[in-house]
């Protein structure tokens, strides 16, 4: 039940081209793709500030 056919995705699509038209879609994308990337770049720059506290903590 939780897999998308090749009918459903051409559906999907379809929908979103009427709705955004042609022109639209690769702007959406765009800022779909920064959103991510942003995304991505803080996760790992908070990784690290964690684990310097810990060592920080286990210093002291």
């Amino acid at each position: 039940m939780g897999r998308l056919g090749l009918t459903e995705i051409l559906v999907i699509v379809g929908i979103v081209i009427l709705l955004f038209g042609g022109k639209k879609i690769p702007e959406l994308m765009k800022g779909l793709g920064s959103g991510i990337k942003e995304f991505k770049n803080a996760a790992k720059d908070d990784q690290p500030a964690t684990s310097k506290k810990q060592e920080e903590e286990e210093i002291k």
